[in-house]
């Protein structure tokens, strides 16, 4: 769990900075594309607020050419009817109409509001209490020019915002104008504007797709370093833990060697000279110290009993017979020594003594004699059962009894609990093996499985 937060914790630390600089652009790119939308704005509404204005100058520019050549006419009165008449037919758009006034304010025409005409509004107030007409009518008198009022907009029957021209007729002293709502230089801005917003959508969808990507790239790269550190690892605790048994089994070896060869011989010494002293004894009969007799018969059973114990120590440590005559007679040898130490009723199947390298053969033999150890001081079993099948492709070994069993979860939440468990795994598991155990009221079973691969190793 630690090893896995350490990781994370990397992890966190190599992915957090790469977000917070994406996130730190992302701001950036939004700040700068909506500071370039203000600055197109403001360049592009005062361009087109000028071309409006300037269309609109030409616009009143072509009606003042469009009646021009009524002003000689012999029929003044038919003359000025015949160019309301042409003023009345020119219009642009839905909104875009002329209007004309004289210059006491009397409406003269009015294409998209007839009734106005005909009607004295020199006194007409806007909304802000402005008079209109007056303000149209000076600008007119001034030379022509621009004029903002507010006046109902025929499509909408709504009073609008509007940006005027006007100029005076030279001949008949009116004041004709045009002009166009300035709703649609918003409309303008806000087309900028939305179209600014998708931008901004569309750069932040690609930033976050990128982070997202290089975000997953790392954790990625993480993972795999990371998975390939921690197989390392394994690799280097497995070679390690390898040669710690490989050294545990050189000492055990050496020890054994010790006490067969050394301690052994000794009190095998020791021994034939207690039975030299017996049968001197014994022929003394009467003649030798009252006890004695008992003394030494005492002295060479407790002899024989600790030399039983120096072997069956020294064959614990290493026995001869792996080495010698392989798994199979080690484990036959073992088996029978457990069973008449413990009285339990023991089997050994196995279909040939397979010739393995000594390392596999000590960890299979150092297993056996673990589950033994364990099924002696827990199990409470009457029956054990050891089987060793070799194939060319595998080889299988089980150890089964039919003891009581017990729970490995809560073994395991134990401070020492399941040490000897954990040894069996790690010795399989370092030679490339696979290790499996099942515990239940019925007995506990421990299988082990050595491929090919892992018997060459």
């Amino acid at each position: 769990m630690a090893a896995m937060n350490l990781r994370l914790k990397v992890l966190l630390l190599a992915v957090a900075p790469l977000l917070l600089a994406i996130a730190a652009i992302a701001s950036v790119v939004q700040i700068e594309t909506e500071a370039l939308a203000d600055a197109e704005t403001r360049a592009v509404l005062p361009v087109l607020e000028s071309a409006r204005r300037t269309e609109l100058k030409h616009y009143v520019d072509l009606a003042m050419g469009a009646i021009e050549h009524l002003h000689d006419a012999p029929d003044q009165q038919a003359a000025r009817a015949h160019a309301l008449n042409i003023l009345q037919q020119l219009d642009f758009g839905e909104d875009g109409y002329f209007y004309v006034y004289d210059q006491r304010g009397r409406n003269l025409m009015h294409p998209r509001e007839p009734q106005l005409v005909g009607k004295d509004l020199w006194d007409m107030l806007d909304p802000q209490g402005v008079p209109t007409i007056q303000r149209l009518i000076a600008q007119a008198k001034a030379g022509g020019g621009y004029v903002e009022f507010f006046w109902n907009r025929p499509s909408t029957h709504r009073v609008e915002r509007k940006l005027g021209y006007v100029a005076l007729e030279p001949k008949w002293g009116w004041m004709i104008g045009t002009g166009i709502y300035l709703d649609d230089l918003d409309d303008a801005r806000m087309r900028i504007e939305k179209a600014a917003s998708n931008a901004i959508s569309a750069t932040m969808t690609i930033i976050v797709v990128i982070a997202g990507a290089a975000a997953l790239i790392v954790a990625i790269c993480g993972f795999a370093l990371n998975l390939s550190t921690q197989r390392s690892a394994e690799v280097r605790m497995r070679a390690l833990a390898h040669q710690v048994v490989l050294s545990q089994e050189t000492e055990r070896a050496r020890v054994a060697r010790e006490l067969h060869d050394g301690v052994s011989q000794l009190l095998v010494s020791v021994k034939f000279i207690f039975e030299s002293v017996q049968e001197r004894v014994a022929q003394l009969r009467g003649e030798a110290p009252a006890g004695l007799a008992e003394m030494t018969d005492k002295g060479v059973t407790r002899l024989n009993e600790v030399l039983r114990e120096v072997r069956r120590i020294s064959h614990d440590l290493r026995p001869t017979a792996l080495d010698d005559l392989g798994l199979k007679a080690a484990l036959a040898q073992t088996l029978n020594e457990f069973g008449t130490r413990t009285g339990l009723q023991v089997c050994l199947k196995a279909e040939d003594n397979p010739t393995l390298p000594g390392p596999v053969a000590t960890a299979l033999f150092r297993v056996v004699q673990e589950a033994l150890t364990n099924i002696e001081r827990h199990a409470h079993a009457s029956e054990v059962t050891v089987t060793l099948m070799s194939r060319p492709q595998a080889l299988r070994l089980s150890i089964t009894d039919n003891g009581r069993g017990f729970d490995p979860e809560a073994l395991a939440a134990l401070p020492r609990g399941g040490l000897g468990l954990t040894s069996m795994r790690e010795r399989i598991e370092t030679l490339g093996g696979m290790f499996f155990m099942r515990a239940g009221p019925q007995g506990t079973s421990i299988e082990i499985v050595l491929t090919a691969a892992a018997l060459r190793a």
